[in-house]
């Protein structure tokens, strides 16, 4: 496991056991920040690195502060501002970031009570700091996008280009997605209209739009629902020929048991790379140590290894020819790595 993602998961126990005591900004920054930093390769304990209760005079607010400026090659790059684990982070509390912002060469502005980490950057305009973040993640709640998106504010690999290359995506996806999400639990008069008129001729008095707005709502829930089903159908369905030939134990192998967690593991891994390679190039070949999830049923094309006949389960993950093994508590933690996966398998979508 990264150091980042090991990092994470310590700073997301700490806050899920003891969120009641990171009451006060300073046991926020100790518990979380702090710790947080570390993981991205920064020496807290250098204050030319890590500057805590960071000044700028030409601010002009006498006695104002940022909680942390992190300078990178002598440049403050980043400032970060820090709330209590209680507070709701809105718009107001970027008040000391925006000043700071404009008046230093920082790049990027970090609001944050601990749980949730805001990201913030000048897409917009110029030296003008955003008022809506490019990148939001939930400490408690990270997967392998998030730890993807991270890891370039590492300060062995920090890249203002990069960064921002994926910025402006990333800030109008999670908005676009926020304003689905609310569709979804309120569907507006608006939407509601514009979904019904194909279906419904009527006048749309009060009583029929409160019945389309329910109906509405249930339709948007069983889209999603149908769409997950028939993914797994389809893997499921694409699955059953290699099971059943992998449940007649190799002659080279007697001693091979595929079990109930490898299979289960397998199609789940074939259901997150379906929409990029073919799932009928997805194969299974257990083996005494790990069971393989190979395209083509080849093994110089691997794609994942479940690591599961031990007390600690791992999947192997591969960036070229290098497995990256990672710990998973239950098979639900393989779709924290589902970005992953769909990469390897970009690399052999071409037919063999």
């Amino acid at each position: 496991m990264s150091t980042i993602e090991e990092s994470l998961r310590a700073i997301a126990e700490r806050v899920k056991s003891h969120s009641s005591t990171m009451a006060t900004e300073e046991a926020v920054k100790t518990a979380v920040v702090l710790p947080f930093l570390r993981s991205l390769g920064y020496d807290v304990f250098d204050p030319t690195e890590v500057v805590p209760e960071f000044t700028a005079d030409a601010v002009g607010k006498k006695g104002e502060k940022v909680d942390y400026a992190i300078k990178i090659d002598g440049d403050i790059r980043i400032l970060i501002e820090c709330k209590p684990i209680s507070v709701q982070l809105e718009k107001k509390h970027l008040d000391q970031l925006f000043r700071y912002f404009t008046v230093t060469n920082a790049k990027f502005a970090i609001l944050t009570n601990g749980r949730t980490f805001n990201f913030y950057t000048d897409l917009e305009a110029a030296n003008k700091l955003d008022t809506r973040p490019f990148f939001v993640f939930d400490v408690t709640d990270f997967n392998a996008g998030i730890l993807a998106e991270l890891r370039k504010f590492e300060k062995g690999s920090f890249d203002v280009s990069a960064i921002l290359a994926t910025a402006e995506r990333l800030k109008y996806t999670s908005g676009v997605k926020q304003e689905i999400a609310k569709l979804i639990e309120e569907p507006t008069e608006e939407f509601v209209r514009i979904v019904s008129r194909n279906v419904y001729e009527g006048q749309m008095r009060a009583q029929v739009k409160e019945m389309f707005t329910g109906i509405v709502r249930a339709a948007f829930r069983e889209v999603i629902m149908d769409s997950v089903k028939s993914r797994l159908s389809s893997a499921l369905a694409d699955t059953q020929e290699v099971i059943e030939k992998i449940d007649d134990p190799a002659d080279d192998e007697p001693d091979v048991v595929t079990t109930d967690e490898e299979r289960e593991g397998y199609m789940i891994v074939k259901a997150i790379v379906r929409d990029t390679i073919s799932p009928k190039r997805v194969a299974m070949r257990d083996a005494k140590s790990y069971c393989a999830v190979l395209i083509d049923n080849n093994n110089r094309r691997p794609l994942a290894r479940l690591w599961f006949n031990r007390a600690v389960k791992y999947i192997g993950l591969f960036d070229g020819d290098n497995e990256d093994r990672v710990i998973i508590d239950s098979l639900d933690h393989i779709y924290d790595h589902a970005e992953r996966l769909r990469e390897t398998a970009k690399r052999y979508a071409a037919p063999s």
